[in-house]
C-alpha cells in the first residue's frame, strides 16, 4: 500500500460544483453546497501511517495522546512507537509537557510546543521533515487554521502532511445520536470535520490536497463492557462492520475515520 502523493490525482475542493458552473461568476446558491466527494479507499489507519513514515524523516504532531498511556500499554497501540520502528528519524511535538518529558526519558526526541504558534515552531530550529503526521489532533483545537499554518515550517518544500481525524459523515456517531441518544466523542473534542470542510480548510492554509482515505476504528475494549454499555458496544460493533461492508461496495465515506494527505508547495 503506497502513500506516495505523486501517484494520485490532485483534489481541489473548489472544483466540486456538481453542475460545472463557476460559483464565483454566478453567486452562491444552494446548488453550490452540493459537493462531489473525491475517490477514497478504506485503509487500516496505523498501517497507512507506518507505510507513509517508512524510511523517511518524520515529525509527529500531537504524539503523546494524553491520558491514554495505560490504554496503549495494554494494546500496543501507541502510534509514535510504531512510527519509530520504521522512520529514518522521528521527532515528536506536543503541548503535553509531562508526556513529552516521559517520552524523552524513554529515549525519543520530543519537544513541548504549541504548533498553532508559528514563531514557537520555527524557534525549535528543526530540520524540515519529509512527512508530518497530525494524527487525531485537529479535532481538539480551537484554532485549527493557525495550527495548519504552523506546520509549514516543519515540512520540506514538496513534502507531505497527513491529517487523520474522525469523519463527520461516519455512520457510528450519526446512528448513535439518531437511534440511541448518545454521542461518541473524546471528552476533549471541539469539532468534527467532513471531507469537504477539512480539505477546504487545508487548501485555504496553503496545503495542496492530493489524496483522501477513510478508516474504521477498532473497538478494543468491548470485552470489558457491562450492562447497557455492553448492548451499546454490540450495536457499535455491528455499525462498524456495516461501514467495512459499505466501503467494499464503493461507499468509503460511511467509515468513521478520515485521512487527508497534502503536499507543501515547492
Amino acid at each position: 500500500m503506497s502513500t506516495d502523493a505523486s501517484q494520485h490525482d490532485s483534489y481541489r475542493p473548489d472544483e466540486t460544483r456538481s453542475d460545472g458552473r463557476d460559483a464565483g461568476a454566478h453567486g452562491i446558491t444552494q446548488v453550490d453546497m452540493v459537493h462531489r466527494l473525491p475517490k477514497a479507499e478504506l485503509v487500516d489507519r496505523v498501517e497507512f501511517l507506518v507505510d507513509a513514515a517508512r524510511g523517511r524523516k518524520v515529525v509527529h504532531v500531537g504524539f503523546v495522546d494524553s491520558g491514554c498511556w495505560e490504554y496503549h500499554d495494554r494494546f500496543d497501540s501507541w502510534l509514535h512507537a510504531h512510527l519509530n520502528s520504521v522512520a529514518s528519524s522521528l521527532v515528536g511535538l506536543d503541548l503535553d509537557s509531562e508526556g513529552v518529558s516521559r517520552a524523552q526519558e524513554m529515549g525519543f526526541e520530543a519537544h513541548a510546543v504549541d504548533c498553532s504558534d508559528s514563531d514557537a515552531v520555527a524557534a525549535l530550529g528543526l530540520e524540515p521533515a519529509d512527512v508530518a503526521i497530525a494524527g487525531e489532533i485537529i479535532e481538539h483545537l480551537d484554532d485549527s487554521g493557525s495550527f495548519l499554518d504552523g506546520l509549514h515550517s516543519l515540512v520540506r518544500p514538496g513534502g507531505t502532511l497527513i491529517v487523520t481525524t474522525p469523519n463527520a459523515s461516519g455512520l457510528l456517531n450519526a446512528g448513535a445520536g439518531a437511534l440511541a441518544g448518545y454521542e461518541v466523542n473524546h471528552p476533549d473534542h471541539v469539532t468534527l470535520y467532513s471531507c469537504y470542510t477539512l480539505t477546504n480548510l487545508m487548501e485555504r492554509r496553503g496545503w495542496n490536497v492530493n489524496r483522501v482515505a477513510t478508516y474504521v476504528p477498532v473497538l478494543k475494549e468491548f470485552s470489558a463492557l457491562k450492562g447497557k454499555m455492553k448492548i451499546l458496544g454490540a450495536g457499535a460493533q455491528a455499525v462498524l462492520g456495516a461501514e467495512r461492508l459499505l466501503a467494499r461496495l464503493g461507499r468509503p465515506y460511511a467509515a468513521d475515520g478520515l485521512i487527508v494527505v497534502a503536499r507543501r508547495p515547492d
